[in-house]
């Protein structure tokens, strides 16, 4: 687990070295057997790694690592775009089972991130953060951003979200009964995660309302 944790690591991370180590192995393996074929794997597998390197790593890194913390000391902006966006190096220190600490660094373009999903969001500085590394090579790490503080602040407002537009809609005209029946599916699906006891009399209100209605 220790070697393809390494492996990933530096596939995800030095994605031009990768490119150079497949034009050398399958170059010499092409050359020795004498079957250009070994030519052909080069491209794809170099294009592969630039767009799903980081994602493979983070899968393998969730699915067999340990949990633990880390917290990241530096934030630095570059010259380099994604998007429109500036691309950052960070440097962050991972604690390891004996409580010391290792430093690791990465960017917005090889960070590894659970769940996957095409958004790149990292913790702010010196605020500590689940992740997950094999043990052996702390270096190698996934983020747990769902698990962090940011994360579960950020899932809270995104389930509020269709609740705020369902009540407006409700209040702009709350005799609709789509507007109401979008109001109570809203407010359901939140307070199936969180409990706010405003909530509840809201949606046990739009029920009664509903009922009556029917």
């Amino acid at each position: 687990m220790v070697s393809l944790s390494k492996i990933l690591f530096f596939t995800s991370h030095h994605g031009f070295y990768t490119v150079i180590i497949l034009f050398l192995v399958f170059g010499l393996l092409a050359t020795v057997t004498k079957k250009p074929l070994f030519l052909i794997p080069i491209i794809p597998l170099a294009i592969l790694n630039g767009f799903a390197g980081q994602f493979l790593n983070a899968w393998f890194l969730n699915k067999y690592g340990i949990e633990s913390t880390a917290i990241i000391t530096s934030d630095v902006e570059t010259n380099s775009t994604l998007n429109d966006q500036y691309i950052h190096d960070y440097e962050a220190i991972v604690k390891k089972q004996d409580g010391k600490y290792v430093s690791t660094s990465f960017s917005t373009m090889s960070a590894a991130i659970y769940p996957i999903e095409n958004a790149i969001r990292i913790p702010q500085v010196d605020k500590p953060f689940p992740v997950k590394y094999i043990p052996g090579y702390e270096k190698n790490i996934v983020i747990l951003y769902d698990q962090s503080d940011e994360g579960k602040i950020l899932q809270k407002y995104e389930l509020q979200a269709p609740v705020n537009s369902a009540k407006i809609k409700y209040d702009a005209d709350p005799g609709n009964k789509e507007f109401v029946e979008e109001y109570i599916a809203a407010l359901e699906n939140y307070l199936k995660n969180y409990d706010d006891p405003k909530y509840k009399m809201k949606l046990d209100e739009l029920k009664k309302q509903n009922k009556m209605k029917k």
